[in-house]
């Protein structure tokens, strides 16, 4: 028994290794994707890069008008992200009327402290938005226009800059 036992440590052993390997390399998958950020905003502040990188992705994929047809109130939606006091993320949101006449501004506090940095987002295939959600209660923080694809990327971003405002 003591010896079957022994043997099924054993066999356990590489399985734990492994799983700690791909720990490790997904480790290095972070430190590359942050390396490579720096690299093309040219700086070595993680968290400049981080947001100049969430700043042009909110950029590219902005609701904008062109983009609503049939809608009754088109409008262009514009985010932008600032670091406000310590634990917390300013996000500015900027609506314009479709003649660029009517122009609304809110600002939102997003706390980080506390909060699990992982963004949900959600890309309904009959409409014409992704909504990006606010990981401290769920509502929706932010809406883009319909990519798979820069709605993912925005949302790695984005729990990279909230693990950043996080360490302080």
């Amino acid at each position: 028994m003591a010896m079957l036992l022994g043997t099924a440590l054993c066999a356990a052993v590489p399985a734990l290794a492994s799983a700690a390997d791909e720990g490790a390399l997904q480790g290095a998958e972070q430190a590359a994707y942050l390396d490579g950020l720096k690299r093309l905003y040219l700086t070595d502040n993680e968290r400049q890069a981080l947001l100049a990188h969430s700043n042009a992705l909110l950029e590219t994929y902005a609701l904008r008008a062109g983009y609503q047809v049939g809608q009754a109130q088109r409008q262009d939606l514009l985010y932008r992200f600032a670091v406000g006091n310590a634990g917390e993320l300013i996000l500015r949101e900027e609506s314009r009327g479709q003649q660029g006449t009517a122009i609304a501004v809110r600002n939102q506090r997003v706390a980080v402290f506390g909060i699990d940095p992982f963004i949900r987002y959600e890309c309904p295939t009959g409409g014409i938005r992704c909504v990006l959600f606010n990981p401290a209660d769920g509502s929706p923080l932010l809406s883009i226009v319909r990519d798979h694809q820069g709605a993912g990327e925005l949302a790695k971003a984005l729990s990279f800059l909230i693990r950043n405002v996080q360490k302080g």
